[in-house]
């Protein structure tokens, strides 16, 4: 699957966390690991919208998804 957020808030993001330098690879890395915890949510998501009669992702589907355990 083709990635469709950039690395750079990744790495933005590891540096407000304390990093003082951080490698491409590294806000990839961040990047392919966060859109792939995403992509699963937006699954499990989708089938629970489905579940409850819905074509529309709701919050609350999310919400669900994130409780669930091993969800990803």
């Amino acid at each position: 699957m083709n990635k469709v957020l950039p690395a750079a808030p990744f790495d933005r993001i590891l540096r407000k966390c304390g990093a003082e330098r951080v490698s491409e690879e590294a806000a990839q890395e961040l990047r392919d690991i966060v859109e792939d915890i995403a992509t699963n949510f937006a699954i499990e998501a989708s089938k629970v919208a489905r579940h409850a009669g819905r074509k529309t992702i709701k919050e609350e589907d999310i919400a669900l998804v994130a409780r669930t355990p091993n969800h990803f």
